[in-house]
């Protein structure tokens, strides 16, 4: 969810409206997403070539009438994830437990063994009470990785959200220079992976029937502070609306020994899975596939 406003008055406006919408009642806010995917979708239209387009080619297998009910399904999850990290910019700690839930045992054993660990996942769930909720319930010290947004106030009131629990926030092109200072006890990389990366330096793969670049410094992060790699997905709570359910698995404790780029590729193959299994769960909003595979990959960019 992005805001990019140049007038800084109509910026103060939006936010103090936001925080103001905080304080609705659960069941209200998501009266107000009703109404906001009627108008984003069923009035605007918005992105609804682009949706389309993605369910098309990533289950050809599928009628039209079952992509419908996907994107009907997603269209209603994509309303429902405003209003919630809206809700999550001034929700309490029992709030965010209560509203997902899992075993995150692996973390504590990890965090006695001393273990340093990246923390990978997709845009499935609500990916902002996924790292509040890492931020709380974790005892690694937490490192959020994130891109700064270009208008201010709109940085500003993420910022503020996503560091309530004391998660640090670094940017992308910042986390080797992070994870060079010294510390006390383990950390954990918090990221989603799953976005368009640039094509001349992505690794190559098929992902929902399609040629898909996937940005590698997971796996770069990974091999040169030999981090466990682990995976979380985030499934909807059938018929309990705004509830998530974590999984965690790990994709390797030995990132060194891996071939190139199979980090990736398993991590690929859970999301695709995930995916499958409850497939109006993802943002299929995204330009996912805007990039087209190059002719001739280097080394880097395959599967070794």
């Amino acid at each position: 969810m992005k805001f990019v406003f140049m007038n800084p008055t109509l910026s103060r406006i939006l936010f103090s409206s936001l925080n103001l919408v905080s304080r609705l009642s659960w069941k209200n806010a998501f009266r107000l997403s009703d109404i906001l995917c009627w108008m984003l979708f069923r009035v605007g239209g918005y992105r609804k070539k682009v949706i389309w387009q993605n369910l098309r080619n990533s289950f050809p297998e599928k009628t039209d009438e079952e992509l419908r009910c996907i994107a009907s399904d997603f269209y209603t999850h994509f309303t429902d994830l405003i209003v919630e990290t809206i809700k999550f910019r001034t929700a309490s700690p029992e709030c965010v437990k209560e509203r997902l839930q899992g075993d995150i045992s692996m973390m504590d054993n990890l965090y006695c063994s001393n273990t340093n660990i990246i923390y990978l996942m997709g845009h499935r769930g609500n990916w902002e009470l996924a790292n509040l909720f890492s931020s709380l319930c974790f005892t690694h010290e937490c490192i959020v990785v994130y891109r700064p947004l270009q208008n201010q106030a709109s940085d500003q009131w993420f910022l503020d959200l996503r560091t309530r629990f004391g998660a640090i926030l670094v940017p992308m092109d910042g986390i080797f220079r992070e994870l060079q200072k010294p510390r006390n006890k383990p950390y954990v990389v918090v990221l989603a992976n799953d976005q368009s990366p640039n094509p001349k330096t992505a690794f190559w793969t098929n992902f929902l029937h399609q040629d898909t670049g996937v940005f590698r410094g997971v796996e770069t992060i990974a091999r040169r502070y030999n981090l466990t790699v682990l995976y979380a997905d985030f499934s909807k709570v059938a018929d309990k609306r705004g509830y998530y359910h974590v999984d965690i698995s790990t994709i390797t404790m030995t990132p060194k020994e891996e071939r190139n780029n199979e980090i990736l590729e398993r991590q690929i193959r859970i999301l695709e899975k995930n995916i499958n299994h409850q497939p109006h769960n993802w943002l299929w909003s995204h330009r996912r596939w805007k990039h087209k595979r190059p002719e001739i990959l280097k080394p880097e960019q395959k599967l070794a």
